[in-house]
């Protein structure tokens, strides 16, 4: 009885959404305003940036899905293959991400290793496991705390953009370490598909429209 009792309440903290009054919020601009009443829905514009209103965005699911599941297939390449070839008078070294992690520890700089096993291996990977997990809670249509979810997926995006780290360090790498015959650094095939992951996973965030979330407690409460 106390959990039931618990649950009607959080459900009652949580107020009426946009679509319940009839509002539609810009996915441009953020502004909250009422369609006009002339018009079809393909014709709606917002009043302050002339973006185009959706009360949800077409295709959000479907879309958000094939990225999600073809950086999940990239995934695996992005960090088996290698990402840099590195020559040195003459040696040629070879590095997956994992290789260059565990050559940072060995060689003590563990700061540079647990950043780049953060951003190149949990970031990525977590970002895919929790679009996925809020992809299928809006297909079981769960009503289980929607502004929790919707703070997940906040975060979410907020964390998403530390993933390049690593493509940076390349880049840098890259740039920096030309000195003829002596020493040269070189991207990897590797570093193609883990940008590939990267790029593919914040289109994938941007396609998910978060306010599907509410949709199934909009019809519970």
């Amino acid at each position: 009885m106390a959990e039931t009792a618990c649950s009607q309440i959080s459900l009652s903290q949580q107020g009426p959404t946009a679509l319940s009054r009839g509002l539609i919020a810009c996915t441009s601009c953020r502004l909250v305003s009422r369609p006009p009443s002339a018009g079809s829905a393909a014709q709606w514009a917002c009043p302050r940036c002339r973006a185009t209103l959706h009360s949800r965005i077409p295709g959000s699911l479907s879309r958000t899905w094939a990225l999600i599941i073809a950086a999940a297939i990239l995934y695996i390449p992005a960090n088996v293959l290698i990402i840099t070839e590195s020559v040195k008078l003459g040696k040629v070294q070879s590095d997956t991400i994992i290789s260059g992690v565990i050559y940072f520890l060995k060689t003590g700089s563990w700061h540079i290793a647990l950043i780049i096993f953060g951003a190149s291996i949990i970031v990525p990977l977590v970002k895919l496991v929790v679009l996925s997990y809020l992809m299928i809670s809006i297909h079981r249509r769960s009503s289980w705390r929607p502004g929790k979810r919707t703070r997940i997926f906040r975060i979410l995006k907020l964390i998403g953009r530390w993933s390049m780290v690593d493509i940076f360090v390349v880049t840098i790498a890259v740039s920096l370490v030309r000195l003829g015959f002596l020493a040269s650094v070189q991207a990897g095939p590797g570093a193609v598909y883990f940008g590939a992951v990267v790029v593919l996973t914040m289109l994938a965030a941007d396609s998910f429209d978060s306010r599907l979330i509410w949709d199934a407690w909009e019809k519970k409460s």
